[in-house]
């Protein structure tokens, strides 16, 4: 059993990297297979195909950062704090694994489409937190789509110019400026 599951890790981890660096569109079965130095038949036994496998990478990935976004605002003293601490988690996430990370930001459209919009998300956890400023007369009343967009946007394309690498330092240097620009949004 155990080594199973060793494999079953292994196989998701090359998929990952050989997802992020020729995409998954690109990226076939036997390049898992041949990567991973294992069977093809091996992979099919643990996924049903090459799109089962990304969608779990994305959607196990997703939701763990849901939860942990979730847990930060949970314990945060208002918004102020609980950007500093989203923003802060992201940016670590970021630098402790940027293969799945950048696996996260480049596929995100291709299985955002799919997935039921009331499901976990970092998005709808930071639209909770949002929400709950504005009745707590925390932030002004305001569109919270847009809202939840703008922040977003501006934690996400530092992201995207690290991906290019246009950003030199590690993300979690930044993110004490990418809150104070969320912050900044929200609060205005």
């Amino acid at each position: 059993m155990a080594r199973g599951t060793a494999t079953k890790k292994l196989m998701a981890r090359t998929a990952l990297q050989l997802f992020v660096e020729k995409g998954v569109r690109e990226t076939t079965i036997r390049d898992i297979a041949a990567a991973a130095d294992v069977a093809e038949g091996t992979l099919y036994r643990h996924y049903a195909s090459k799109e089962e496998l990304a969608e779990s990478l994305f959607t196990e990935s997703y939701e763990t950062m849901s939860g942990e976004l979730a847990a930060v605002c949970r314990e945060a003293q208002g918004l102020r704090a609980a950007l500093d601490g989203m923003v802060a988690l992201f940016c670590r996430a970021y630098d402790a694994d940027a293969v799945l990370f950048r696996y996260l930001l480049l596929s995100q459209h291709q299985f955002l489409r799919q997935r039921d919009p009331a499901l976990p998300s970092p998005s709808n956890v930071i639209k909770d937190a949002v929400a709950a400023a504005m009745a707590r007369g925390e932030i002004p009343k305001r569109d919270l789509e847009l809202q939840v967009a703008m922040v977003m946007g501006i934690v996400l394309q530092p992201a995207v110019a690290k991906v290019y690498g246009r950003l030199e330092n590690e993300m979690s240097a930044y993110a004490a400026d990418i809150a104070a620009a969320c912050w900044q949004v929200l609060s205005a």
